[in-house]
């Protein structure tokens, strides 16, 4: 008896329920469907009213099968569903499926009765698909199932496929066929009443049919053991590339927030952070995440005698191409694919130069010129690969009267099966190529139709290795007063302010390291003149009004001010305007604040996620921040490697590293503040948002300034 998901993905016995004897209704389609793939074991029509479905002897219930059942496959409306699955249990099936929709997703009773039937399950330890799925199928040649809406089985490969959209199935498995796609394992997920994407990423790393997942994500149930799971996959001993497309990728998810941080964090932004987190790659269309799965697949022998995908082991990839154009096109889509244009070395450009035609260009790109014979291309290919510079190479060809396609694709064979560096090709056109893309295809090489794929297909497996080896970092002690932190917040909402003042966060942050420009709170002319003096000159003068929340939109903030009389006029200005900006705010006071010296404006800010828990982000922060959104989000915990390349990971991390003659700055200290904010909020649940901003980043050894702060708390 095969138990848990090998009997949901590889059973010797299969009971359809609720199977039909009328063509057209699902039970008989998804019967027939079985029967056509040619599965290996033995399949058991259920249903009371006929004596056979499809020729096949039909049993009354799964309870009146004289033999062991492995999964029960059901085709019922929520009541009868119900009752079947309790006979199942009884019948000590390893796994069910119920494909029929009605349940959780239209509410009410049919919600009530999958989690009924949830519970059963669990309790039994029987594992369940769906409902409101589209199946489960296995093309491989020891099972060849397919308990499925598909008429179409697959081919078989090692790919496994997880969807939660049933629909979506169909299409894929369509698409799949028409590039003579393979799969190891293809299931829908539906409702996830138990098996979702975390059981079925665990079960996929473990299947030695498996070599590369492919997910279309609509939402996770369980994030956090998703971004574990699919980190220790994609790092382990024998680490699996995760392919996802994911739905929804506006920036609608954004909501209206008084931080900039909850502003700015849609459900896009979450999602972004889990897969760059975990090493996921992420596609934009199903189109590109064949694309992708087509190199993933790419393989080759290495003098171990191990099979391994090809990988770059940098970014530095040389086109051969026989037309100018196409060339151009990859060189514009590699260089925007974190990858580069290699610069030959002067003997592979002096090969090539004795050995290609007086109008071919030996600078990469390469062009070979159109009449390029199968054995100019093999040539070439042979110099170019052997360059110390070169870490892969993108091979274009377009259909000339005397392009012999074939020939070609063999040559790429030859020289790819010497080498480990990876040879992507694209073959522009369809008929008169074809020879040679069924060639590259038969022999395991990916090939793609136009440069631009190729090109991203390249990207992305140089952007998983650069996964696989990145660097790890002894993580940084933090010494932080967390009681003290609990009891203000406590204190805090105790009183119901939720909305804390800059002095409230100053004695907040101050608990966790985080140390504060000095400020104090003015409520007259001479006392923010004494201040001043006291703190030293030149010092900011802010507005303090639980009523404006955005300072600056009220004018609320003075900078630089120098002398007594520069604060006294300062003072009132600043009164006047919040007043003019909003006539009934109650007014605080004004605080006056010491000056930072100069440096690069950053933010750093956190909010707390539904499920997700806490998202923290950094970026280019001041009055900047919701303008250019230059900013990168991760989710915490936060490891000292994730900070690093979250910093890095920002288009102005360039103003950090000492940028056209400027100082580089103090990153190490911008990492602190970040891991910090990290640990307060996974401390202290009571944070709902948090904005750093600006954070003023000296030059290095010189610190950080913290010049502003807003901190949120849940009202319970």
């Amino acid at each position: 008896m095969k138990k848990g998901l090998d009997a949901i993905f590889s059973p010797e016995s299969v009971a359809v329920i609720g199977a039909s004897t009328t063509p057209g209704k699902v039970g008989h389609d998804i019967f027939l469907n079985v029967l056509r793939g040619g599965f290996k074991g033995v399949i058991y029509p259920v249903n009371p009213n006929a004596r056979s479905v499809v020729s096949v002897r039909a049993y009354p219930s799964i309870l009146d099968i004289p033999d062991p059942v492995d999964l029960s496959f059901i085709i019922l409306p929520p009541k009868l569903a119900l009752e079947a699955v309790k006979q199942s249990i009884e019948k000590e099936v390893g796994g069910i499926v119920i494909v029929s929709a009605g349940f959780k997703e239209v509410g009410g009773e049919g919600a009530k009765i999958e989690q009924e039937i949830a519970n059963l399950c669990k309790e039994a330890g029987v594992r369940l698909v769906g409902p409101n799925c589209l199946g489960v199928i296995n093309p491989l040649d020891n099972v060849r199932l397919n308990a499925s809406f598909s008429r179409r089985m697959p081919e078989a490969g090692k790919i496994s496929f997880i969807s939660q959209s049933g629909a979506l199935c169909t299409a894929v498995l369509d698409f799949a066929a028409d590039r003579e796609f393979g799969f190891s394992k293809f299931i829908s997920i539906g409702n996830k009443a138990d098996v979702d994407e975390v059981d079925l990423l665990e079960y996929f790393y473990n299947d030695p049919d498996t070599e590369v997942i492919m997910i279309y994500l609509e939402e996770l149930r369980r994030p956090r053991e998703f971004i574990k799971t699919a980190k220790n996959i994609t790092s382990g001993n024998h680490p699996k590339p995760i392919l996802v497309i994911k739905s929804g990728r506006t920036t609608a998810g954004a909501k209206a927030a008084a931080s900039h941080t909850g502003a700015i964090a849609g459900s896009d932004a979450v999602y972004s952070a889990i897969f760059d987190q975990t090493g996921i790659i992420r596609a934009e269309t199903i189109n590109e995440l064949f694309d992708y799965a087509t190199a993933f697949t790419y393989k080759s022998e290495t003098p171990l005698g191990k099979i391994r995908t090809k990988v770059p082991a940098g970014n530095r990839v040389a086109i051969v191409t026989n037309a100018g154009g196409p060339g151009i096109v990859a060189t514009d889509v590699t260089v925007t694919t974190g990858l580069t244009l290699a610069k030959l070395t002067d003997e592979t450009e002096e090969k090539l130069r004795k050995f290609l035609p007086p109008t071919a260009n030996i600078h990469n790109p390469i062009d070979v010129i159109g009449d390029a014979t199968s054995e100019r291309y093999e040539e070439a290919l042979k110099i170019v690969i052997s360059d110390p510079n070169v870490d892969g190479i993108l091979v274009i060809l377009t259909p000339q009267s005397m392009t012999d396609a074939k020939a070609t694709a063999q040559a790429i064979v030859r020289v790819a099966s010497t080498t480990n560096k990876p040879i992507v090709s694209c073959f522009m056109g369809v008929v008169d190529v074809s020879p040679g893309v069924h060639y590259l295809q038969e022999h395991g090489y990916p090939v793609f139709s136009f440069p631009e794929n190729a090109a991203k297909a390249l990207g992305a497996l140089y952007k998983f290795n650069s996964w696989l080896h990145r660097e790890s970092y002894e993580e940084i002690e933090i010494h932080v007063d967390s009681q003290k932190a609990k009891d203000l917040i406590q204190d805090y909402i105790k009183k119901e302010n939720t909305r804390l003042t800059e002095l409230e966060c100053k004695d907040l942050l101050e608990a966790y390291n985080l140390e504060v420009l000095p400020m104090e709170l003015a409520k007259s002319e001479d006392k923010a003149v004494k201040i001043a003096k006291d703190i030293g000159f030149p010092v900011v003068l802010k507005i303090m009004s639980p009523d404006i929340l955005h300072k600056s939109d009220a004018k609320g903030v003075m900078v630089n001010l120098s002398t007594e009389q520069e604060v006294r006029e300062g003072f009132k200005k600043i009164i006047t305007n919040a007043l003019n900006y909003k006539k009934d705010a109650k007014i605080d006071g004004v605080l006056v604040q010491k000056m930072a010296p100069k440096g690069v404006e950053c933010i750093v800010g956190a909010t707390r996620y539904p499920k997700f828990g806490p998202l923290v982000m950094f970026g280019f922060g001041g009055v900047f921040v919701e303008v250019f959104k230059d900013v990168c989000f991760r989710i915490a915990p936060l490891t000292r490697g994730d900070v690093k390349r979250m910093v890095k990971n920002i288009k102005a991390y360039k103003l950090l590293t000492g940028f056209r003659g400027e100082k580089k700055k103090d990153i190490d200290a911008v990492e602190k503040v970040i891991i910090k904010v990290s640990r307060l909020m996974e401390n202290h649940p009571e944070i709902h948002e948090l904005d750093i901003n600006p954070l003023i980043v000296h030059d290095e050894t010189s610190g950080v300034s913290i010049a502003d702060c807003r901190i949120i708390l849940n009202k319970k």
